[in-house]
This record gives C-alpha cells, structure tokens and sequence, in this order.
C-alpha cells in the first residue's frame, strides 16, 4: 500500500457529504500542511461507526495510513480507545476526555453565547435552532451554551434536531415556526440547513428578515451568495484544517499529547439578521 497517507473516516450519506462545503475546506487546509511532507489525505465515507471501525482495523492490519483524524466526537466515543488499542496515531477534532491523543478544539460554546447576545440585544425574545445531530459533542456544547444563554437575557430557546441535510432544514424551521410564540430568530448549524430553509420561507412569502432573522454556525460561499446573504458564525476552517494537518505531523514526530487550539469563531452579521419585528417596528399593532 503507498505510504504518506492520513486517513479521514465520514460517516452518513456520501451525497449530502458531498455538498458540505465544511468538510470540503477542511481537507484542503490538511493537505496544505501535509503536502510539503509528501503526505496526504485519504478520505473515506462508510454508513455507520461498526463501518468505520472496521475500516481502522483494516488500516492498521495492513499499514495504509500513517494517522487518522477523527471528527464529530460523542460523549463516550469509543473510537479513541479502539484507535489507542490498534496502535494508531490520531488526532481528535474536538473536546475529549482522552489523554492519550492530540486534540484541536474550538470555542463552539462561545460562539453561540455570543450569536445569542446579538439576537437578544436586537430585541428578539424566542429563538429557536435547527441543530445537529444531537449525540455530537460540539452540538451539546452548542446546546448548553444557547441555554444558558438564553436564561441570562431572559430569550424563550426553541431547539429541533436535525442532520445537516437541506431537507432537514427545511422540516426544521417550518416545525420551529409553527409553535407559539413564534421564534423572531432561527440559528441553524450548518450553511446547508439555512440556506435551504431561508429558500423555502421566501417561497412562503416569509420575509427575510423582516419576519424572521437567520443565522448559519457555519460560514461558506452559500451564505454569501444566499438572497439576501446569510450571517454566520464564521470560523476559518482552511486554517481548521491546517492547524489538523499540523498537529498530526506533531504527533508522527512523537511530541506528547496536547490541545491546540482552533482558530477563533467570530459573527460576520450580513442581510439576514435585524431587529425583532417588534423591536423594529416600534411594538405590536
């Protein structure tokens, strides 16, 4: 098998993993890491965790990669520790208990506690979100976070999960808009979900965002290019990945394990988000 491989396991749909622009980026900044190294990435998307956990048998058996990345941890993940018992270097993308691999970790907490502050200082009192799967452990972190929020400014949260799919959004924030009171503002986690949903509430005749401001955890071109563009929480996820890349050559090298930090996670607010209605139209009629 040819060396200089890092291997990257998906897991779920490979169409709609396709169109995630997320993981797209994310590879690209690996590989600018790894490449000066003669290293690069070896990407494969399987059905289920058992799937994934075979294949990092496979791999160790048969020596095809160097390391793996391991993304979209859950509590009690068991892949670290089947990775520690196969002898595999990896990193982990995310906060984790483990001590024995590198992790790069970001502050999704903050950045949600921050989009929460924006929402309620311009005068929206129930937000709701379309989530991510929930057994992920940044989308708990995203939770938590939005809850505390959310009770300190005195914000109703509404949350419904869903899988990052486009039709997923769109079930999500018609669900959202149909309890009562109505969320004046609709955070969704990822780029896909809330460009999908913002379509379907224009086609509704739901203005954006004179009846509804939306907001994206993950800023891509869809945002920018979205009628009228997207806010977002923007993380520089080229620079994710290169900060990835480069702790996995840290590991080959043997340095101990450590927490590098992400890059920073800060709001690019666009067309999509204003004032409450209320808020903006001075009261209820």
């Amino acid at each position: 098998m040819p060396d200089g491989l890092i291997g990257l396991v998906l897991t779920g749909n490979a169409a709609r993993l396709g169109v995630e622009p997320f993981f797209m980026e994310l590879i690209t900044g690996m590989e600018e890491a790894l490449a000066p190294f003669s290293t690069t990435v070896l990407l494969l998307v399987v059905p289920d965790l058992d799937a994934e956990l075979a294949t990092y048998e496979r791999w160790a058996q048969d020596h095809t990669v160097e390391a793996v990345v391991v993304v979209n941890l859950v509590p009690d993940d068991v892949r670290p520790g089947r990775l520690a018992s196969l002898a595999l270097t990896a990193v982990l993308a995310g906060r984790h208990d483990d001590h024995v691999f590198h992790k790069v970790v970001t502050d999704d907490a903050g950045a949600m506690t921050a989009a929460m502050e924006l929402l309620a200082s311009l005068g929206h009192t129930t937000v709701g979100r379309v989530s991510g799967p929930a057994d992920l452990v940044h989308t708990a972190e995203r939770s938590s976070a939005m809850l505390r929020a959310g009770e300190e400014h005195g914000v109703a949260v509404r949350i419904t999960e869903a899988d990052y799919s486009a039709s997923a959004g769109i079930r999500g924030v018609r669900e959202l808009l149909a309890t009562h009171p109505t969320p004046t503002a609709v955070i969704f986690d990822n780029d896909v979900m809330a460009v999908a949903a913002q379509q379907d509430l224009i086609r509704a005749g739901i203005p954006v965002p004179d009846d509804v401001s939306l907001l994206a955890c993950d800023d891509s071109p869809l945002c920018e290019l979205a009628v009228p563009p997207l806010s977002a929480l923007s993380i520089d996820v080229h620079e994710h990945g290169l900060t990835l890349g480069r702790a996995v050559l840290e590991a080959l090298r043997g340095a101990p394990p450590r927490d590098h930090a992400g890059p920073p996670i800060r709001i690019l607010r666009r067309s999509s988000t204003a004032a409450a209605p209320a808020a903006s139209h001075g009261g209820p009629a």
